[in-house]
């Protein structure tokens, strides 16, 4: 059993994060992807052994509704809105798909998180959608992780999942983790982001990582800086 610990986001500065973490999750690449220059220098000054994770971008995911993106660098026509988002089978969204690859391709990433929005529910054409890309994209070697929120039945995410190649991605204290060999999960706090986890909650994660080979734990908090460095001391002991 391998239990990966990090952060949604550098919390503090990225030289004394990787003197303490082995893994983190990039959130820009969500918002507006960065520069590739400056992803390169991510990269190049990382230890050799780090590990980069990133968010698809929203482009993908979703539709120009989403108060996100109001982060968005880059404009989108008013007549050209109704092409973005819910996977839509788009030229605007295969590229957006393609910004992303190449992102993962400079930070030699292994895991792509693709989080949905609550209004992402499951109706036939947003499966049909989500079926559509995960089969049309080039996945190379990259473990794909999808983050469904809204109100899908637990059996048809596990089942969507086995069929398209995805590794579910859940809170474990908001619902049960879904069986495999590797567990993806991201930690928004219970009840809500200024949550502080106790040590009660983190030994629970303990327990949660043994059904599973390979496991991280992404905090997504405020205090995720703090709650991941006692994690990592309460899975030594």
């Amino acid at each position: 059993m391998q239990i990966k610990v990090g952060c949604c986001g550098f919390p503090i500065s990225r030289e004394k994060y990787y003197k303490s973490f082995d893994v983190v999750e990039i959130q820009q690449t969500f918002y507006q992807p960065p520069q590739e220059k400056t992803v390169l220098r991510w990269q190049k000054e990382a230890p050799a052994d780090f590990e980069f994770t990133l968010k698809a971008w929203q482009l993908i995911t979703h539709p120009p509704s989403s108060p996100t993106y109001r982060r968005l660098k880059a404009g989108i026509p008013e007549s050209r809105k109704k092409s973005y988002g819910f996977f839509k089978p788009t030229e605007e969204v295969f590229q957006a798909w393609e910004k992303t690859e190449k992102t993962a391709q400079i930070l030699k990433a292994k895991i792509i998180v693709f989080q949905c929005p609550a209004s992402f529910q499951p109706t036939p054409e947003n499966k049909k959608n989500l079926r559509r890309f995960f089969k049309a994209i080039r996945r190379r070697k990259y473990k794909l992780v999808w983050e469904p929120r809204g109100k899908w039945e637990r059996e048809e995410v596990s089942a969507l999942c086995e069929e398209l190649s995805l590794i579910p991605c859940v809170d474990p204290f908001k619902e049960a983790p879904f069986p495999g060999k590797m567990g993806y999960f991201r930690l928004h706090g219970k009840g809500g982001y200024r949550y502080r986890y106790t040590d009660s909650d983190l030994k629970k994660l303990i327990a949660w990582a043994k059904d599973f080979d390979t496991v991280y734990f992404m905090f997504n908090n405020v205090y995720m800086l703090e709650d991941a460095l006692r994690f990592k001391k309460i899975k030594k002991m």
